[in-house]
């Protein structure tokens, strides 16, 4: 077990209802596991408790064993590479530079850059497709090439685990596909991941198992087949849709129209 959450509670000040109640889950070498549900279900709070980024109100969180709160910022660097949903650039540098800084954590703020290092910035952004970008300054890239870079810089810690939140978004479709590709090819090699997304039926082909959030609670977790059902979907969605297995088995999802019924 990299990464592992029991029973996490997190109530935001002045909110009417819990953010994140009782949810459990894991991060396991060699799974990719993808959190879904609706706007507003928890997701990214989940993430943010899993980092230690937010109070519990309940529930604990262990990293390698040991409690989250026992490690140090940079030690938690090493093992976990994180891609947030936003990120504010307030300083704009160049691409290579930027993904260069995931290094920190593990040479220290003083420590002159070297040739591993080098190398593994390099690696992480043909990774991305971003290579052809590194001497981009990041104040002129386009949404989706700066979301590439951002998953180059948390691939570039060489991390045990990767935590991702939303980052398919503002990518095309080569783009998003080469996302899942890549995270999915990490996790084969023996990486953990996690991964925050809106694409159901993404999430249904690449993940191992999957956690379905709504209003804070764990509405179904496990294999894709056995969460992505019309009855759940329709529920916690609030809208009427039609699940059907891709020819790889995986249940895909397609949202019916008004007064239309799935077809059998």
């Amino acid at each position: 077990m990299i990464l592992r959450g029991v029973g996490l509670s997190v109530r935001y000040p002045g909110a009417p209802r819990a953010a994140l109640d009782r949810v459990t889950c894991d991060v396991m070498p060699g799974r990719l596991l993808a959190v879904v549900g609706p706007n507003g279900s928890g997701k990214s709070t989940l993430l943010r408790a899993l980092l230690g980024l937010v109070d519990l109100e309940d529930g604990a969180v262990s990293l390698k064993g040991r409690p989250l709160a026992t490690w140090r910022r940079a030690e938690i660097a090493t093992v976990l590479g994180v891609v947030s949903q936003r990120e504010e650039v307030l300083f704009p540098l160049g691409v290579e530079e930027t993904v260069l800084m995931a290094r920190y954590a593990r040479l220290g703020p003083l420590a002159p850059a070297g040739p591993a290092d080098r190398a593994a910035v390099r690696s992480a952004l043909e990774r991305c497709d971003a290579w052809s970008l590194r001497q981009r300054r990041t104040e002129t890239l386009s949404g989706g090439e700066w979301q590439r870079v951002r998953v180059a810089r948390a691939l570039a810690q060489e991390p045990e685990a990767l935590l991702l939140d939303e980052p398919t978004v503002a990518l095309d479709v080569r783009h998003e596909m080469e996302v899942f590709e890549l995270v999915r090819a990490l996790t084969e090699g023996g990486l953990g991941a996690l991964v925050i997304t809106h694409h159901l039926n993404l999430a249904a082909r690449y993940a191992d198992a999957l956690l379905l959030l709504d209003q804070g609670r764990t509405v179904a977790h496990g294999a894709p087949r056995e969460v992505l059902r019309e009855d759940i979907l329709s529920s916690v969605f609030g809208w009427p849709v039609a699940v059907a297995p891709w020819r790889d088995g995986s249940p895909q999802l397609v949202p019916l129209r008004p007064g239309e019924t799935p077809t059998r």
